[in-house]
């Protein structure tokens, strides 16, 4: 083995660089079943961010299916998903640009389906009988008080018509049609919840004509977040509820009643930030495979629907989603924190699985990629809270005896959301060069019950920001990290929290925005429909408590604010709209403080394009080198620092 070279923390020279971080990786979701075709979308940086839909034929031949310049991508609810549908070798898919959808037979062009106006669908199921389409619709067309409409409506696989089914409520996500094409079950919900609140699963007759009838709610839609349902092949309603804490499988028995399927402080659910999400499915009407998440990792399991038995299986995968079944053979993605995301491929009976497609063919060698550890702190009101901490690792770099590192915390977005030990070269390219990174669950978050995603209630930019504080100064307790070099840095809501972090608290040196919230009055004024009323439960209703949004809004307290920032920025980004980081870099910029600022041009909420995502990394890396005073060991294109004189 060679010796290791003594050289500063941030200072390695690490083979994991940017430039290979988006020329050989891409993103993978929504794998699905066609017969025994399988099909799966990939989102590639290299082709401006373009989600592109893929097939793997029995033979093994994989094969892009939707050619340049389409991008399969809805805007429904801004955040999309569930933007195909795959019926015997046809594809109907949604295309970005204009949002239509598009019908595809197997080696012909697309054709538009639907007529080009200001309408959006997503999340399609085949209502064979009707020869129909059956999927969400956004419709700009007559917005009321402003806002689309959202409403589940029947699409003519023919003709494209447009025939609206149920409405009134302000989200719908996932219309389920029954497998005698009788029934259509669904979920709503009303401002001011969001699909983790209050949700409302309901279900209707399809009559002869296909209209839905006799709407009745199997849930009452209080205190309770359903989602997921899915009918068995023997038309039993399934569905996904958190009304014991935990969101665990139940099922509608044919007497109307709400039965418990395995009852585990465990989640078989996640939230519904965007469409076509599956975690489970049906093998037979006797037994699902299933994801679950627990104290933040994902296991896939098969449960009898009989005994109620869950049987976890044996499986190196800790981050498992998109899960379908074609009888004994399962299709899901899956990775670990050393393994990339893939599409596998997996025979129950045998146990044998295959890897259809990795994120990335490249082959980095262990000694460079650093492994989380689990870690439960102590955070205010005494109460725990939870992370993943990846301690620096390279081997062919030790830092000088008695250094130690410095520390990057991650803050989620969301924030109802969570983070899990994927798969992440954008991690493995800061442990790699030297830092210690921490991918914090913060109060608030996912995966851990009911109870713990609703400590945010009220507190948004409180207990998030306690939780970020508390978890850099416990590392740095420990002996793990430098209490004199932590940054923070998060995007979206992430953004947010970062921004709070270093405008209320002192214990960060230094930070990075991206896409992040500086003015909540301006983001609860501002935002698309989905998240306009998210506010209402995390800080207070708006307007009537609009001094608690002044309050917790870093723009209105940057001379509390006395550390260097950098920001990132879509200039797109209708979801936090660029207006957010420009106004907090001008003050930052008067006060006197090292601050920067990256626009993209191009760019919506998250960045998507090579280019963009390789300056964004490297332009944090840069920041944080100048700021903490060491010397990197490759040359990074600099970004330019206002008013940093040293």
């Amino acid at each position: 083995m060679a010796q290791q070279q003594i050289t500063p923390f941030g200072s390695w020279k690490s083979p994991i660089t940017s430039d290979l971080i988006v020329s050989e990786s891409i993103g993978l979701g929504g794998v699905v079943y066609d017969h025994q075709d399988i099909y799966w979308l990939e989102g590639r940086p290299s082709e401006g961010g373009r989600y592109v839909l893929v097939r793997r034929t029995p033979e093994g031949k994989v094969e892009d299916v939707t050619p340049k310049p389409y991008k399969v991508r809805t805007r429904v609810h801004e955040y999309g998903g569930g933007a195909f549908l795959v019926v015997d070798k046809t594809v109907y898919f949604s295309n970005f640009a204009d949002q239509r959808l598009y019908k595809q037979s197997l080696n012909h062009d697309p054709e538009p389906l639907t007529a080009a106006t200001n309408r959006s669908y997503a999340e399609l199921q085949l209502d064979q009988q009707r020869n129909r389409a059956i999927g969400i619709c956004e419709d700009s067309e007559n917005p009321v008080d402003a806002e689309p409409q959202n409403y589940i409506a029947g699409i003519d696989l023919n003709t494209g018509e447009i025939t609206p089914l149920v409405s009134g409520c302000d989200f719908y996500v996932s219309p389920r049609v029954s497998p005698d094409g009788k029934q259509l079950a669904w979920v709503q919900w009303n401002h001011p919840n969001l699909p983790w609140d209050d949700t409302q699963l309901c279900l209707g007759d399809i009559d002869a004509e296909g209209n839905v009838t006799n709407i009745q709610a199997v849930t009452e839609g209080k205190a309770e977040a359903v989602c997921h349902p899915l009918w068995s092949p023997d038309g039993q309603l399934y569905f996904v509820s958190d009304r014991n804490n935990w969101w665990n499988l139940y099922r509608l028995t044919s007497q109307g009643e709400i039965e418990p399927l395995c009852e585990m402080e465990a989640e078989f659910g996640s939230p519904h930030w965007v469409f076509g999400l599956s975690l489970y499915d049906f093998v037979s009407p006797e037994k699902i495979v299933c994801t679950y998440t627990q104290n933040g990792q994902w296991y896939l399991g098969t449960l009898d629907t009989k005994t109620k038995t869950l049987t976890t299986l044996d499986v190196s995968y800790t981050d498992i989603g998109s899960v379908h079944s074609q009888g004994e053979n399962i299709v899901f993605i899956g990775g670990s924190a050393t393994q990339p995301t893939s599409v596998v491929k997996m025979n129950l009976a045998t146990a044998n699985s295959e890897v259809l497609k990795q994120a990335t063919d490249l082959e980095i060698d262990t000694g460079y990629l650093s492994v989380p550890e689990p870690i439960a702190f102590p955070t205010t009101g005494n109460k725990t809270a939870y992370a993943w901490f990846y301690p620096p690792q390279n081997k062919d770099y030790t830092a000088p005896q008695g250094e130690l590192p410095p520390l990057v915390v991650k803050s989620h977005g969301g924030p109802t959301a969570a983070t899990s030990p994927r798969f992440n070269l954008k991690i493995q390219y800061w442990t790699s060069r030297g830092f210690g990174f921490v991918d914090v669950n913060y109060g608030g978050s996912t995966g851990y019950g009911r109870e713990y995603r609703q400590r945010l209630k009220d507190n948004w930019g409180i207990v998030d920001v306690d939780d970020c504080v508390n978890v850099a100064q416990y590392l740095a307790q420990l002996g793990k990290v430098d209490g004199n070099r932590l940054a923070i840095t998060g995007g979206s809501a992430g953004g947010y929290t970062t921004l709070a972090a270093l405008t209320f608290r002192d214990t960060f040196q230094a930070g990075a925005s991206h896409y992040g919230v500086s003015d909540l009055e301006a983001l609860a004024q501002e935002t698309h429909k989905f998240e306009s009323r998210y506010l209402d439960g995390l800080v207070g209703q708006y307007p009537r408590q609009q001094e608690l949004y002044h309050a917790r809004s870093p723009i209105y307290h940057t001379e509390q604010l006395s550390c260097p920032v950098i920001f990132f920025q879509g200039l797109e980004d209708k979801v936090v709209p660029p207006n957010q980081a420009e106004k907090m870099v001008e003050a930052i910029k008067e006060k006197g403080l090292p601050v920067a600022y990256v626009p993209f041009e191009g760019e919506q909420h998250g960045f998507r394009r090579a280019e963009n995502i390789k300056r964004a990394l490297d332009g944090e890396f840069y920041f944080y080198s100048r700021v903490f005073d060491f010397t990197p060991a490759e040359a990074i294109e600099p970004v330019e620092i206002m008013n940093l004189s040293y």
